[in-house]
């Protein structure tokens, strides 16, 4: 038989090649809508794709650990005793991926007691004896033992499992200096720290080696052991009893009983719909035409082809659209394609028909009345075609859906990006999309029309998920919302360029003085923004304490440095630090000056989707980041000024609103007390507290309880309290012993709304947001304290946000209603800024405060403080 012709044995170990690809691919990307975690197991299924179409196998199978006792930890019970818990995010794919290789037809193969190596190893033997060309896949170097000519060995690359060396015995003898078989003395003498396999002190590879070419072998070198001289001769001879168990146990079984035999791992058809249904629970869709393709069942490949026929798209005239339109009765999509804030072409899309044309003044004048009517359109990512349509004259009327914020609503955690993303996870099917690297490419995207159509029908799909509670947040609070943020990125806010670049200025200089005193303590230069030369000076040069392990070395973040501080003054550090703040104000200065247009205001972007508790986002530029009640802060915002044609700004913002929200969600009588008596909320805690007059309530006194009362809402423990306030941890516990003993109802309700959590999966606002927590029943202890965590404060921050949205959304309407001039310009935090037209406060400031106040029905009264002034800092309250 010709080497061409005989048959190849390809056997890989499944679970050394799946936890690599666990590490290799972030686990974050790859969740489906019910938040399984599936990278290990597409990491895995890419490497075999690629390995099957490479290799051709004849013959194939899956090796297994079936746990992590064998008969290695009968003879020694450290054996592999320190490796820590697979992570559970792991461990719940393996039986997934084992259901993938069913449908595959590829055998997976396990044995109590036995390791995945041993069966590799016996396979191996057998298939060389029987004729078979070699091939073992496997993430453990004890597999290197196996390597003759007629098995090859593929490893994984320090890149993960994409890419694979291949070992044969000259490989091995050139990278490691020994025969294959000889392989296993070096790790006894060496030892395998991921093993638990201590190895003799102070031998390396390098004097494995040269022990093992000197003396011929292990066996022989143990017993001449006298020979070797000095310490490591002595080291080894304390030590040979454990190099010879080490040996024993990296020795590989080849006489496993296996229920199979190489011949029975014939290569076999694939179980078509098999793959397709279990492809489809993991949402591999891209990942499907692949498998097809290599294993040959390009007959059964998953054609892009939609589930259900989709209409040709038809060219209309302008008048034949507003035609064919106006006889619609169902709800339609509307998908705009626009470019530098204009509008190219529109597409309408109906279940059965598609009609698009180019856009033009026409157009417009054609489609205006249906565009600004109630009737009910759906849009995917609505927002920048709302504003592109607004820039035309039109305000788009009958909003009824955007499928990418419903998208979002259903999974906040993971939201999906693109229309394409959306249609792949709710249809299964794939968008047709042009390739973005090729300058003309193969294949066209999906046409206007055709990509409302696949709004649509995504838009049916997400009503069919989302929990009715949800589907009122999207239509109640996110449309609305979307239409109010579209109007404000479009006005912009006026941003002063002499104010900017003043403060910079003042702030280089400033950099430049600390950066020269800092050289002068050290007594040379050095890159004050380099973490590595940082180090050397912190912890070489000035010899402070080192701070906390890192991969890089040891942490030089703000806040650990800011705790060295704390501990071991230095007047570098104070240097540094102050040099880092004035750093990042330049940053933030400078990436507000740059976004200054030509109208001098700077037009932010609102992402909705930007966090999974409902809190708006701001990009390009991050008005978000700018810092608060500084003296800095205020310099930036008064570059923030009422622009030409207005008298003023109004700021308004919600007094204590989380904590107003906790009241209420607690039904705490003395929080609800405290809010309705109109006294000041910490000085009126704090007198319960500490038992004493609210007029005896010291700043000190306040402080803590302000402290307290605010980290309840982010699952503050003792020892986070402690620290804050810089008390001592016994002091902080029995504060908040004094604090729940008062105040019962929030201790409650906090234990409760976790425990409901567990139980349903998820916590809810007063309006329905909802936000899963599927780690909150995580046997790993570090997620499931983090999720509980998340969870006590995701009802309190998910209500603040959806209260201000409706604030805000409302406030928008009604100045829109009352034909004022005045807008909304900025939803900060909790804060909305308002520039007023001139004779328009009065009714400006009486509309934001009782939309404000009326956004929510609680047990307690929703605060509103205004200010008003020239500019941002100037109108602070």
């Amino acid at each position: 038989m010709t080497d061409s012709a005989k048959p190849t044995l390809m056997v890989v170990d499944g679970h050394s090649l799946a936890y690599r690809a666990f590490f290799a691919l972030p686990v974050e990307n790859f969740t489906t809508k019910d938040n399984q975690h599936t990278n290990a197991i597409y990491g895995f299924l890419s490497m075999l794709v690629n390995l099957i179409k490479a290799e051709q196998p004849t013959h194939m199978a899956i090796a297994f650990d079936t746990s992590r006792h064998s008969f290695r930890t009968d003879q020694y019970p450290e054996y592999k005793a320190t490796r820590s818990e697979s992570p559970q995010e792991f461990r719940g794919q393996v039986p997934l991926l084992q259901d993938v290789l069913a449908a595959m037809s590829i055998p997976v193969l396990t044995k109590e007691g036995i390791e995945a190596d041993d069966i590799l190893a016996t396979l191996s033997v057998q298939g060389a004896e029987q004729g078979y060309d070699v091939l073992l896949v496997s993430g453990d170097r004890d597999t290197i033992q196996l390597v003759n000519d007629k098995v090859t060995l593929l490893y994984p690359s320090v890149q993960g499992v994409s890419q694979l060396k291949r070992y044969d015995p000259a490989t091995v003898q050139e990278r490691y200096g020994v025969r294959p078989e000889q392989y296993p003395d070096i790790a006894a003498l060496v030892g395998e720290t991921s093993d638990n396999l201590p190895g003799v002190p102070k031998v390396g590879e390098k004097t494995a080696v040269k022990w093992l070419t000197q003396f011929g072998g292990l066996d022989e070198l143990l017993e001449r052991a006298e020979e070797i001289k000095g310490v490591v001769g002595g080291n080894l001879r304390e030590h040979m009893d454990a190099v010879r168990r080490n040996r024993r146990l990296n020795r590989l079984l080849t006489d496993v009983e296996l229920p199979v035999t190489p011949a029975e791992l014939a290569v076999a058809p694939i179980d078509a719909q098999a793959v397709r249904d279990i492809f489809a629970r993991l949402e591999f869709r891209t990942l499907l035409p692949r498998v097809f393709d290599a294993v040959g069942a390009g007959d059964e490949s998953v054609h892009d082809e939609p589930s259900v026929p989709m209409p040709a798209p038809v060219e209309a005239s302008v008048t034949d659209l507003a035609t064919w339109i106006a006889e619609q009765n169902a709800e339609l999509a509307v998908t705009l394609v626009t470019a530098a804030g204009g509008i190219s072409r529109i597409g309408v899309a109906s279940l059965t028909e598609l009609r698009e044309t180019d856009w033009s003044d026409a157009t417009a004048d054609a489609l205006r009345d249906w565009l600004e009517s109630d009737a009910a359109k759906v849009l995917n990512d609505a927002k920048p075609q709302v504003k592109a349509l607004h820039r035309a004259g039109i305000r788009l009327g009958g909003l009824t859906y955007d499928t990418l914020l419903a998208g979002w609503l259903l999974r906040p955690s993971f939201p999906d990006k693109t229309l394409a993303h959306l249609v792949d996870r709710y249809l299964d099917e794939k968008l047709p999309e042009a390739d973005p690297t090729q300058l003309v490419p193969e294949t066209d995207g999906a046409t206007p029309s055709q990509e409302a159509w696949f709004t649509l029908r995504a838009a049916a799909a997400l009503r069919d998920d989302l929990p009715e509670p949800v589907a009122r947040v999207l239509t109640e609070i996110e449309l609305p919302t979307l239409l109010a943020l579209a109007d404000m990125e479009i006005s912009g806010v006026a941003v002063s360029h002499d104010v900017l670049s003043t403060f910079s200025g003042e702030l280089a200089v400033r950099t430049d003085g600390l950066a020269t005193d800092a050289f002068a303590l050290v007594g040379r230069e050095f890159n004050l923004g380099s973490p590595k030369q940082l180090q050397e000076v912190l912890f070489e040069d000035l010899q402070l304490p080192k701070t906390r392990k890192t991969k890089t070395g040891y942490s030089t973040d703000a806040a650990v440095l800011a705790d060295l501080q704390e501990s071991n003054p230095h007047p570098f550090l104070d240097l540094l630090l102050q040099h880092r703040e004035a750093t990042k104000l330049r940053q933030i200065i400078e990436s507000l000056d740059t976004a200054i247009r030509d109208d001098h205001r700077v037009h932010t972007t609102y992402v909705q989707t930007g966090s999974q508790t409902g809190r708006l986002s701001s990009t390009d530029p991050n008005l978000q980041n700018i810092p608060v009640r500084t003296e800095e802060s205020r310099r930036i915002r008064s570059a923030f000024q009422v622009g030409e044609g207005y008298e003023t700004l109004l700021t308004a913002d919600y007094s204590q609103i989380e904590m107003r929200i906790m009241a209420h969600l607690s039904g705490d009588a003395g929080l609800i007390e405290a809010f309705n008596s109109g006294e000041d909320l910490h000085r009126f805690v704090g007198a319960r507290v500490f038992g004493v007059d609210p007029s005896e309530v010291t700043s000190a006194m306040r402080t803590k309880v302000k402290a307290m009362s605010y980290g309840l809402v982010y699952g503050l423990s003792a020892f986070g309290l402690s620290k804050q306030l810089r008390i001592e941890q016994s002091e902080a516990k029995q504060l908040m012993l004094e604090y729940f003993a008062r105040f019962g109802a929030v201790r409650d309700y906090l234990r409760a709304s976790v425990v409901k959590a567990k139980e349903v999966g998820y916590t809810e606002t007063i309006f329905g947001r909802r936000r899963p927590f599927p780690d909150l029943t995580s046997p790993n202890r570090v997620l499931r304290e983090n999720a509980e965590r998340a969870a006590l404060n995701a009802p309190i921050q998910g209500s603040a946000a959806d209260i201000m949205k409706i604030a805000l959304y409302e406030i928008h309407a009604d100045l829109h209603a009352a034909d004022l001039r005045s807008r909304v310009l900025l939803q900060i935090h909790d804060e909305l800024v308002v520039e007023v037209a001139p004779g328009e406060w009065d009714a400006t400031e009486k509309i934001v405060r009782a939309r404000m106040a009326d956004a929510a029905d609680l047990s307690v009264p929703l605060e509103v403080q205004v200010g008003r002034g020239h500019d941002w800092n100037e109108a602070a309250h």
